[in-house]
């Protein structure tokens, strides 16, 4: 009986055996499973009897291989219930001799939802079987992946049934998001008002995946402007779409699992959000908040209020796309290809510069900047201020609407993609240093501009080369086949480095 393990992102086969023999009667479960799969003896036992069959009262023992393999989470009542009929001579080898199940049972033989059904199922092809047994409310889910039989079922009885020959439903892939909150739906650009600059830095941020830093007096709008960037996203690619479906459903957070996820997430964690809630990790390692945000957004509102040893965790997921995480002589992967958008005020009080106003000591504004370091800073692409509007403002015209703003991004990101074709970037926010060498053109005045601001000391060998993806971002939203001077200015002007300097030690 072939069932799989949850190993951080990806799927384990696990092989179940079973032995049936004389003696006093007993159940035992070994293998390396955590207590969730000690305690399925008991649920499998009142699953088997309740459901109807009989439940051997003799020396029982379950193998779960490989041994060396930790097998965590209630996942595998279902492969031990099978097993355990088939030794039991109730149900046919050969029944089960092309199908992996998997699923949690209840004490009455239902089936219970189980995280990671599309991971299981991409195991379960890459195994070669015909076909997957599992609760009928993830079946949909696992239907994402082609040529693959998916038996949904709700009980243990009919799960019997259906691999005895029953009828088996066709189950169809719902292509329909509904484990995502829809987080532009209901908001809009069209509520901003007086914000001209920090719009065309949201908009520039998104039609390149620019990482975007806000930093203004309290109640300007800054979470108001960040929480509007997923309304101009573009949506996404088939092949995004299954990355973030499977990590979110090995999260526990993909709703009733009816579809493919077809928004772009958005994670707001909270300040006190740990190192491994941050970057994964963990006992049992799983994915954090930066893979959650896997082809979306993480928002870190109040910037300067993290722990500065979990700022510094984000430094190699923001550059290299992925992080590592070791663990009992095991390293896991975690994807974290996601744009960072960040809020934070100019000190700890807010109100930085404004005398009467700011009650903040010269101690208090050091420890304030020391919370955020300049390599950190160094990997923002835009550092952008947001001043308080005006009365005039707030009661004029919207800059733009959602709508609008999401259809120059398009534009834009399909320009990206035909012109790094053949490249590991999907847009400029992931371009490295050699394809910024290879794919961008820059105009002799623009490239005169750029090594001015590098010889100056404003520039960082890292910041010269994100001020040309920058740049080529503003290029490709105006429809310009090269980087000119107007376009390199922009993205010069939008590092901020003034604000870089009073937020950095």
């Amino acid at each position: 009986m072939l069932t799989f393990a949850i190993d951080g992102l990806e799927s384990r086969p696990v092989s179940i055996e079973v032995d049936v023999r004389p003696g006093l009667p007993s159940f035992t479960i070994v293998g390396l499973g955590d207590a969730a799969v000690r305690e399925s003896r008991e649920r499998v036992r009142a699953a088997i009897l309740n459901s109807g069959f009989a439940f051997p009262m003799r020396r029982i023992t379950a193998n779960l291989a490989p041994a060396h393999l930790r097998k965590v989470g209630p996942g595998f009542d279902l492969g031990l219930a099978m097993g355990l009929l088939v030794a039991s001579g109730q149900l046919a080898s050969e029944a089960v001799a092309e199908y992996a199940v998997f699923g949690e049972l209840s004490l009455g033989g239902e089936l219970r939802d189980s995280r990671g059904a599309l991971a299981v199922a991409e195991g379960t092809r890459r195994a070669g079987l015909r076909g997957l047994v599992l609760p009928s409310g993830r079946a949909a889910e696992a239907a994402l992946v082609a040529g693959l039989e998916i038996l949904g079922t709700t009980t243990l009885r009919a799960a019997v049934e259906l691999l005895c020959g029953g009828e088996r439903p066709v189950v169809e892939p719902a292509r329909v998001a509904v484990s995502q909150r829809a987080a532009g739906s209901s908001i809009d650009l069209a509520d901003v008002r007086g914000h001209d600059s920090p719009l065309r830095a949201l908009e520039i941020a998104a039609a390149g995946g620019h990482n975007l830093l806000f930093e203004g007096a309290p109640g300007t709008g800054k979470t108001m402007l960040a929480r509007r960037l997923p309304s101009i996203l573009p949506p996404l690619t088939g092949e995004e779409a299954i990355e973030v479906t499977r990590i979110h459903s090995l999260a526990g957070l993909h709703g009733d699992g009816r579809g493919l996820v077809t928004q772009r997430p958005f994670r707001a964690p909270h300040h006190a959000t740990s190192v491994p809630g941050l970057v994964g990790g963990g006992p049992a390692p799983t994915p954090g908040e930066a893979s959650l945000a896997h082809h979306g957004v993480l928002f870190l509102d109040e910037l300067s209020e993290f722990a500065r040893s979990t700022l510094e965790a984000l430094r190699q997921p923001l550059e290299d796309g992925w992080t590592t995480v070791v663990r009992g002589q095991r390293a896991l992967v975690f994807p974290t290809r996601f744009m960072l958008v960040a809020a934070t005020n100019p000190c700890p009080c807010g109100y930085a510069g404004v005398a009467e106003r700011c009650r903040c000591s010269e101690a208090d504004l050091l420890r304030h900047r020391r919370k955020l370091s300049g390599p950190l800073l160094d990997r923002l692409d835009l550092l952008v201020g947001v001043e308080r509007p005006t009365g005039e403002e707030m009661k004029g015209l919207a800059v733009t609407t959602s709508a609008a703003a999401r259809a120059r991004v398009v534009e834009a990101r399909e320009r990206q993609q035909h012109r790094l074709g053949g490249t590991p970037a999907s847009c400029n926010g992931q371009m490295d240093s050699a394809v910024v060498r290879r794919t961008v053109t820059v105009a002799p005045r623009a490239a005169t501009a750029l090594h001015r601001a590098y010889e100056t000391g404003d520039l960082s060998a890292r910041g010269h080369h994100r001020v040309l993806r920058v740049a080529q971002t503003v290029a490709d939203l105006r429809g310009g086949a090269r980087v000119e001077q107007v376009d390199l200015l922009t993205a010069l002007g939008l590092r901020q480095r003034q604000a870089e300097a009073r937020l950095a030690a």
